[in-house]
């Protein structure tokens, strides 16, 4: 079954569905990355036999140069095109999203998408995280098509969420995890976006608003799944946009607050994860190499403080709401990897403020 989120309405519910509501700072419309202006996602999810449950997400931001930057949490894990991005600062391809053994044939598609010219190049950004216990990853099932379906059905508005695109094999914390969107609008009117492609964590320490439901679902409620690489070794690319005017080096600093948001999950960096986090901003334009000058815009640094408060908060629900869309998956070898119980849940979260109030 190959499925691409052209016909997508949301049939789940998600994190503000359900009564939870991470932070202070209000959602976007869509409460996705895509409420910041002229960002897209699209999807391709690979579900076929028993043992393959894969696929593609791409991000689109505006077709030109943009401001951007990274910044590694935890290495074990790849996001390629960092190196230019580093140096010239900008982000100037889709972003692509796959598992861990299809990098490069995403990142070949990205490039063939492009059409360049006979003196062109290319140095797109692709990130990976591993679906081994659900997929069958050294079948190398993702072709390049799958990204031009991807690139194909990329549009604003609502994003589908849970085990689809490059999430339809991922694990969070325990439960099924894979892709989770959430926006917030600052006090100053900008807004910021996050997509997290979630495989990561250990359920004893998942957190939701501070409560340690991972404690109160233990493995005798929900068993926990039995992969050979051990719990908690997985990883997450978060992926930010803001249309806040900002230059790299601000997008890179808000890069790095995407990890107070895993942190408040309870994910930790292991030694076995990779975590990457990139921003990119849209506030400048017409960033061409052919005029001698540009004019910039840059958010005054006394301002920025609110994006910080907005990427946590928008990160920690994305996580949140890529394990609330996740239902129970079986896959390679029968192995199964359960969904997080709604009811469970918030019986939990009842708990933990029924203990804080009587505190």
């Amino acid at each position: 079954m190959l499925v691409t989120s052209a016909s997508y309405r949301r049939t789940v519910p998600r994190a503000r569905d359900l009564g939870i509501e991470i932070g202070r700072l209000p959602t976007g419309p869509a409460n996705a990355i895509t409420d910041v202006a002229g960002v897209r996602v699209g999807h391709t999810t690979l579900i076929e036999g028993d043992d393959v449950r894969t696929g593609v997400t791409v991000v689109v931001p505006p077709p030109e140069p943009l401001f951007a930057a990274a910044h590694t949490i935890n290495g074990n894990g790849e996001l390629t095109g960092l190196e230019w991005m580093r140096d010239s600062g900008t982000l100037t391809t889709p972003i692509g999203l796959t598992n861990t053994h299809s990098v490069g044939v995403v990142r070949d598609a990205l490039i063939a998408a492009e059409r360049p010219g006979e003196w062109d190049w290319s140095l797109p950004v692709v990130g990976e995280t591993w679906d081994g216990f659900l997929n069958d990853i050294n079948g190398f099932h993702v072709r390049p098509e799958h990204t031009f379906a991807a690139l194909e059905a990329a549009a604003d508005g609502p994003v589908e969420e849970g085990s689809v695109g490059g999430g339809t094999g991922m694990v969070c914390h325990g439960f099924k995890g894979g892709i989770g969107t959430a926006s917030r609008v600052v006090e100053d009117g900008w807004m910021v976006g996050a997509l997290v492609q979630a495989n990561h964590g250990r359920r004893r320490r998942l957190r939701v608003n501070g409560v340690p439901v991972g404690e109160r679902i233990g493995p005798e409620v929900v068993p926990l799944p039995a992969s050979e690489a051990g719990e908690g070794a997985g990883s997450i690319i978060v992926l930010i946009a803001t249309d806040a005017p900002l230059v790299p080096g601000q997008c890179e600093r808000l890069a790095r607050r995407a990890g107070f948001g895993i942190a408040r999950t309870g994910g930790m960096g292991e030694r076995s994860s990779g975590d990457f986090a990139l921003c990119f901003a849209t506030g400048n334009r017409g960033l061409v190499a052919e005029q001698p000058e540009l004019a910039l815009r840059m958010l005054n640094d006394g301002r920025i403080d609110g994006l910080y408060e907005a990427v946590i908060d928008a990160v920690e629900e994305s996580i949140l709401n890529a394990v609330l869309a996740s239902r129970t998956m079986t896959g390679r070898n029968g192995n199964t990897v359960h969904g997080l119980p709604r009811e469970l849940l918030l019986e939990a979260l009842q708990a933990g403020a029924s203990v804080t109030s009587s505190t």
